[in-house]
């Protein structure tokens, strides 16, 4: 299947110096390749300019000839190379390919991101079959797939960290948005168990949740409470994959929240806003 995938970005921010304590947690990462599943991401290309100082930092995404600003930014950011690559995330068949062609280019990373995914309109879901699919494959479906492809590589190799974006839309779906909620639900019940079945084998995977992301992907939208900006969820992932934490909540106190929002009687929760 071929469809256009939303990445989580508005536009491309000026490149900045790492601070010393930035920097001090990106080393702490595994060496090798950085990758960025979703190239034109803003959390991806900032989570990429943390990481970026004194690595190869590899650029996936649709129309990768099109990278330019974006390889720009990662470049000034310290990475001593930016490698766009050409990946179509929805095209599941394609993934084992794409891994070896990436492989046998950069070798084998030590990060990989994955960045892409789609909103998709709700109420055009509630109708539409098809793009209610749409939505599921490109943000379960076709995540399973490659995480599935990347674990059995790193695991070979007793190295490697992952990436995953849940969201809080997944801890417990609300009818205003359950096509996309259950897509992130089904993707977070995916990657905690391969995150138990890594666990040991010297790879890492870190489930991040964030809430409402002030981006291209909510471009419209009137912020939820506890907003946040992709350089704040890009500094939560930095932070959290330093130390191997398993999940982190951005921010924090949407985890204490949602404690107390599965609480809530279903009569209630049915009208909870998006």
């Amino acid at each position: 299947m071929a469809f256009t995938v939303v990445e989580h970005t508005r536009g491309v921010s000026d490149a900045k110096v790492p601070s010393p304590s930035r920097a001090s947690l990106a080393d702490r990462f595994d060496p090798g390749p950085v990758v960025i599943l979703g190239g034109r991401s803003e959390i991806g290309l900032e989570v990429a300019q943390r990481l970026a100082p004194g690595r190869v930092v590899v650029l996936a995404a649709r129309r990768s000839e099109d990278l330019a600003s974006e390889q720009q930014v990662v470049r000034n950011a310290g990475a001593t190379d930016v490698v766009p690559v050409e990946f179509d995330a929805d095209d599941t068949a394609s993934h084992e390919s794409f891994l070896d062609d990436l492989e046998a280019r950069v070798g084998l990373p030590g990060v990989v991101v994955l960045c892409f995914g789609i909103l998709g309109d709700q109420q055009r879901a509630e109708d539409d079959a098809a793009h209610a699919v749409q939505i599921i494959h490109t943000d379960y479906v076709a995540q399973a797939s490659v995480l599935t492809s990347l674990a059995r590589r790193m695991r070979q190799q007793g190295r490697g960290q992952l990436v995953v974006f849940s969201s809080v839309a997944g801890a417990r779906v609300r009818r205003a948005n359950y096509v996309y909620g259950s897509a992130k639900a089904g993707l977070d019940g995916f990657a905690s168990g391969l995150a138990d079945a890594l666990h040991g084998t010297g790879v890492h995977l870190l489930i991040v949740r964030p809430g409402f992301v002030i981006g291209r992907m909510t471009e419209g939208m009137d912020p939820a409470p506890f907003s946040s900006t992709p350089g704040q969820v890009a500094d939560a992932v930095v932070a959290a994959g330093a130390r191997r934490r398993r999940v982190v909540w951005v921010p924090l106190q949407l985890k204490l929240l949602f404690m107390a929002l599965r609480l809530l009687p279903q009569w209630v929760w049915r009208r909870m806003p998006r």
